[in-house]
């Protein structure tokens, strides 16, 4: 059952919307964890996206983008609101590390992996959170530039800007820690030299 027929059942039949629910729930989530770095408070908020959307799917209004862009404004402005009650940002926590698979080469190469992916993720946090947001949206989520754009508020055009300018301000991020390396450490960051 495609989701339009499902949302027209939904606004009286909650098993219909138990269905969106399935449908829709762990890539809320995912988007959540991402933009909160806190397994509990994507669990609360990815509840609270739900229940909202539930109280309000009789005024859902399909406008020619995807359901899924309506719950992830919902978790959008919740998020929003969570950051302003913190006024801080979370590094991305990594304390789920023991559900990820040992990699081929041993602990060595897990180790490297994690540090590198530490590195990545803390350039990611020092970026603006809109900016932020649109890298989840389309590398975690893999939504079209116009999706992300009815989620955030702005036009496509707009995103695909806005997309430029981050991607600019990562790699300057990037190259001032080749130019900065850290204490003998292999960095993420440090271009690679050829053996000879």
């Amino acid at each position: 059952m495609d989701d339009s027929d499902l949302i027209k059942r939904a606004r009286t039949d909650k098993e219909a919307f138990g269905q969106l629910y399935e449908r829709y729930a762990d890539k809320i989530y995912n988007y959540v964890y991402y933009r909160t770095g806190n397994i509990a408070d994507a669990e609360d908020l990815t509840a609270r996206v739900f229940i909202r959307a539930m109280k309000h799917i009789g005024k859902y209004d399909d406008r020619g983008v995807p359901f899924s862009a309506w719950l992830y404004r919902i978790a959008h402005n919740l998020v929003a609101n969570w950051h302003r009650d913190r006024s801080r940002r979370k590094i991305l926590s990594l304390d789920d590390v023991a559900q990820w698979r040992v990699h081929e080469d041993g602990p060595e190469s897990l180790t490297q992996m994690l540090e590198d992916r530490d590195a990545l993720l803390a350039t990611i946090r020092r970026l603006p959170a809109d900016r932020q947001e649109l890298l989840i949206l389309k590398f975690v989520e893999r939504l079209s530039n116009k999706e992300i754009g009815s989620i955030m508020g702005r036009s496509e055009g707009a995103i695909k800007s806005l997309y430029h300018r981050t991607l600019l301000s990562l790699r300057e991020e990037i190259e001032n820690k080749i130019d900065r390396p850290s204490s003998g450490k292999r960095s993420l960051f440090r271009r690679s030299r050829p053996n000879g």
